[in-house]
């Protein structure tokens, strides 16, 4: 029997509407969460708004917004791709809920306990887009590599700071193990990172500086830096460290788990939440996926803070959900950078769907409509299509494998002309239809972790063999 299958995205940052980098990202999950409910494992899928930090109390004072409101307000815009994407979470944790803060005060007493946490002065530049300080390896030309339009701060205070270098053997032996970091190369990247001499990391600010974050028990000076407060979300979804209903148990100590994050995020949750979990006695995390950016035509990359990000809400707005869901699960890489424009997306959207899947759809029932008289049986096969999507996680691959499928379906009754067939012989025709027929209803069954809307429909005109509306219109020109 499989192991209970956890599954998180990171959480997005709420300072700005959701943008489809994490749009991708959570649909990778979604996919891979109800892949392993179809595989009829018990599955426990989270994600979540980061809500503390400099960036968002900055906002919030631009806005002179009370800082409350300014991210109760982003929040609800992230928590509306649940419907606008028909996500499959269960689970919706905010840094800001006073159970996650609770959680987030004890792992630092654990790790305080552990001799790993102290507090030093300390001078550099800081990051505000990253929420750190900077090392060397993080500039280039006196600038952050992933914020190369912000000017770093220069700032001195009195910080607590978690001592990763104690934790230098450890993580090396953690990651020598090649199946806790997809792909390899983000793996290599990490371990390169290690081996390199890690840094104590600061995990706390002056309160005096930013009061918004969670306090640092037994010092109201300061409260806690936002990524020890965030990571910790793992954890505190699941009910640690109380663990009333056993989900904790369940899910992460007995359980698989698997977190999907972007590649910048490497030194972040392969690295210093590892560290972290290391320091509390927590079993670390089995595998980390990093996807690749979405980057706008050129080759730049697509952020907020660069104010070219392309929202979700607009794509559905466009395309519909179903849509919006295979476009950016076949035409962007899993964990390689991708050029995305407007024209492509429409190029695409017309070419598979409208043209591809939906005029299948149409042709097909249309002669099983007229044509074939005795009713399918309902079936769950997935023929194997998904054998090695848990492994390589190529969305992709497998999407393009299945409309290599509709292709094929497209030439049988282009070839076979069993609109032509049944005016002659009727059994023969009824019994060309009836083949297509059953691979579109193969068709249907393997797009359910994909397009589970559409899954559903083509399912249901098959079972009740009667053409349905048209699942893809044609875009307004």
């Amino acid at each position: 029997m499989s192991k209970p299958f956890y599954i998180t995205t990171t959480l997005p940052y709420v300072n700005a509407d959701p943008h489809i980098g994490f749009a991708v990202e959570i649909l990778q999950a979604d996919v891979l969460a109800r892949f392993s409910r179809l595989e009829g494992r018990d599955v426990f899928f989270n994600t979540g708004t980061d809500e503390h930090g400099q960036k968002i109390w900055d906002k919030a004072q631009e806005n002179s917004e009370d800082i409350q409101d300014y991210v109760n307000r982003y929040t609800e815009e992230v928590r509306k791709l649940k419907d606008s994407l028909s996500l499959s979470t269960d689970a919706f944790v905010r840094t800001t809920d006073e159970a996650h803060q609770k959680a987030a005060q004890e792992l630092w007493k654990k790790c305080d306990a552990k001799g790993d946490i102290e507090k030093k002065k300390y001078k550099g530049l800081y990051c505000v887009g990253c929420e750190k300080y900077l090392t060397e390896k993080d500039l280039e030309d006196g600038k952050c590599v992933f914020h190369p339009t912000q000017e770093p701060q220069v700032i001195e205070e009195e910080n607590y700071f978690f001592k990763l270098s104690n934790y230098q053997k450890q993580l090396e032996e953690y990651l020598s193990n090649e199946n806790v970091i997809i792909p390899e190369h983000r793996r290599q990247e990490a371990i390169e990172f290690v081996k390199s001499g890690l840094e104590d990391f600061s995990i706390s600010r002056e309160k005096e500086r930013l009061s918004w974050g969670v306090h640092v028990p037994g010092d109201d000076t300061q409260v806690m830096y936002v990524w020890f407060d965030a990571l910790t979300n793992y954890i505190s979804t699941l009910g640690w460290p109380e663990d009333k209903e056993g989900n904790f148990k369940k899910f992460w100590e007995d359980g698989e788990t698997f977190q999907v994050a972007g590649k910048d995020q490497v030194r972040f949750q392969s690295i210093m939440w590892q560290a972290m979990l290391m320091s509390a006695d927590i079993p670390t995390t089995d595998k980390v996926f990093y996807h690749g950016f979405i980057n706008s035509e050129g080759g730049q990359r697509m952020s907020k803070s660069l104010g070219n990000a392309i929202s979700p809400f607009e794509l559905v707005e466009k395309y519909g959900t179903e849509a919006t869901r295979f476009l950016l699960l076949k035409h962007v890489h899993p964990v390689e950078d991708t050029d995305i424009t407007w024209e492509r997306l429409d190029e695409w959207y017309t070419a598979d769907l409208v043209n591809g899947l939906g005029n299948l759809v149409a042709r097909t029932l249309t002669l099983s409509e007229k044509y074939v008289h005795e009713q399918m049986q309902k079936q769950n096969s997935s023929g194997g299509m998904y054998d090695g999507m848990g492994k390589t996680f190529r969305f992709d691959v497998v999407l393009e494998h299945i409309w290599s499928l509709i292709q094929g379906l497209d030439r049988f009754i282009t070839e076979e002309e069993p609109f032509k067939v049944v005016k002659e012989d009727e059994a023969r025709g009824a019994e060309l239809i009836r083949e297509a027929l059953e691979g579109l209803y193969s068709v249907a069954n393997l797009l359910k972790p994909f397009m589970p809307d559409t899954s559903e429909k083509i399912e249901k005109a098959i079972l009740e063999n009667k053409k349905p509306e048209n699942l893809f219109p044609r875009l307004e020109k």
